[in-house]
Parts: structure tokens; sequence; C-alpha cells
């Protein structure tokens, strides 16, 4: 390989399709280390509901960007970006190609095409849109987002108050399409970008996320959960694994139903990853079945 052609492979797919198994060949066949963009593998107090790689799998290949941060501390995509473009220069340094995996768009995105020039924070509206959230509550502030830049109400997390408020903020602000604006902000990297995206038969892939939530609940997700209650706060906790079973640590729902409602929201999540990814024409896919092993070696070769 030409020591001057820098390749990031990207590899990414929904939750539960078996990123980090396939992650692990391509380093190993590249000689290379991985990047997580997984944006809630970054907090150290949160491993068994973010599916954190095993001691096993981490000690098979270098990982950075997990477990760098506590949920305490406020992390945003353009932290991120700063620490992810630091960790993969420097391993440009020594390696060819660096593999980058996770299943978060929106970190995928500011790494291939940089950040949006978004407007400064109108704080006087963020104010206002906070005092609306709290009021009326944040599916009337997705709708209202809805209304306003249906393509983003589509892509964003709407269980992230911060997220929707922001694109209601950008959209109330400039008069433009929170969308629209994210799209004009492209920039050219010095390395090469390949993005790979693995997928599974829909069905197949919803049993995998069952099984995955019912191995989580095994391996004492409620315990990790229980310990995290008094950082309930937190937004880095405000997400599918975690928020059901808060509820049912308030005594809302019944155990039984809090799992119940982890597999339904991880399969919603799987869906909106499939539409934020679908929507980016530079994505090469794959579809895994039958021999793992030959999976690999397709995966191989599709990166190469």
């Amino acid at each position: 390989m030409d020591s001057v052609y820098k390749k990031l492979i990207v590899l990414t797919g929904p939750t539960a399709v078996g990123k980090t198994k396939f992650a692990i060949s391509l380093a190993k066949h590249f000689d290379t280390e991985i990047v997580s963009c997984d944006s809630r593998q970054f907090y150290k107090e949160m491993s068994i509901g973010t599916a954190v790689p095993s001691s096993e799998e981490l000690a098979a290949v270098k990982h950075h960007l997990i477990h760098h941060k506590s949920v305490v501390e406020y992390y945003n995509v353009s932290m991120f970006e700063q620490d992810a473009l630091n960790v993969i220069n420097t391993l440009f340094e020594t390696k060819d190609v660096v593999v980058m995996t996770g299943g978060s768009g929106l970190y995928i995105d500011v790494i291939a095409d940089g950040i949006a020039e978004l407007p400064d924070a109108d704080l006087a509206l963020r104010e206002q849109l906070s005092l609306e959230c709290e009021e009326k509550g944040l599916s009337f502030m997705t709708q209202k987002l809805k209304l306003l830049d249906e393509e983003y109400f589509n892509l964003v997390d709407l269980s992230n108050k911060n997220r929707v408020l922001r694109g209601l903020e950008v959209c109330l602000q400039t008069g433009q399409k929170f969308s629209e604006l994210r799209k004009n902000s492209k920039v050219k990297r010095a390395f090469d970008i390949q993005k790979i995206c693995l997928m599974r038969d829909r069905q197949e892939l919803y049993n995998r996320i069952n099984q995955r939530v019912d191995a989580m609940i095994e391996m004492g997700l409620l315990d990790e959960v229980r310990f995290l209650l008094p950082m309930r706060d937190y937004q880095s906790l405000n997400t599918v694994g975690y928020k059901e079973l808060f509820e049912f640590l308030d005594g809302n729902v019944p155990f039984e139903k809090a799992i119940e409602n982890i597999k339904t929201n991880s399969r919603r999540y799987a869906k909106r990853q499939i539409t934020w990814f679908k929507r980016d024409a530079s994505y090469r896919y794959y579809v895994l079945k039958g021999d793992d092993s030959l999976d690999a070696k397709n995966v191989i070769l599709l990166a190469s």
C-alpha cells in the first residue's frame, strides 16, 4: 500500500447487527486499531446497556474513545469531532488504514463531512423553548419540529430533548430547515473515507435485538441502572435501556413491561438508524447471512 495513501473505513449499521465482530476482523486484516463512534459507549459508567465490547474483544484489537468520559461530564458532537480526528491523525502516522465503528449516524457524519456552521445560540429563544417543553411536554415539541423540518424529525433521536430543541431553535432562528443547513457543511478531509453499512433481514435483526436485551438483563443491567439512579438527570442517561428501567424503579411500570419497552424502543431506534444511513448515497451495503467466516471475508473484500 502506498505510504501516502490513508483510508478511514467506517463500519456501521443498526443496533445489534454485529458491528463489533466485523470491525475487529477488519482491524486485524489491516493491522490497525479501532475508533469508536458509538455515542453511548463513551461513558465509563455505562457498559451492559450500551453493549460495550467484551474484555476479550477489547484485548483482540486496541479500541479508542470507549469509556473515556463520565456521564457527569458535558460532551457533544463538536468535542467528539476534535477527539476523534486527533486519534485518527495520530494513528495515520504509523497506519495506512484506520477502522471507525459505531451506530451513531451524526457522529459518523461529523467525521466524514465536518460540523455545520450553525448560528450561535439565541439564549432568549432557547429559554422560551425550554419552558414550552416543560409546560407541554417533549412529544408536543417533536410534533412542532415535524411541521418545521420533517426530514430532521425523521432522523433525530426524538427522546433526546437537547437535539429536538436545538433543531427547533435553528429553524425558528434562521427561517431555514436544520436538515438543509447541515447538508451545506461538508469539508474535505486529508484522508479517504469508505463507508460500509451492515444490514440483516428485518425479522432476523429484531430477533437479535430481543435476544440482546434478554442477555443484558441476565448480565445485570438492572443493577447497573440502579447504580446510575442518582445520575439519571444527565442527558447521557436519557437513552434506551436505561430510561425504561428508571421507570420501573420509579414504580411506574412492572419489570416485564420495562423489558418489553426496551425491546420496542430498541427496534424503533434501529429503524431510525437505517433511515439515517439510507439518506447517504456514499454507503456500500452488505447483508449479513449464512456463514460468519464467509461474511467476514466478504466485508474485508468490500473494504479493500
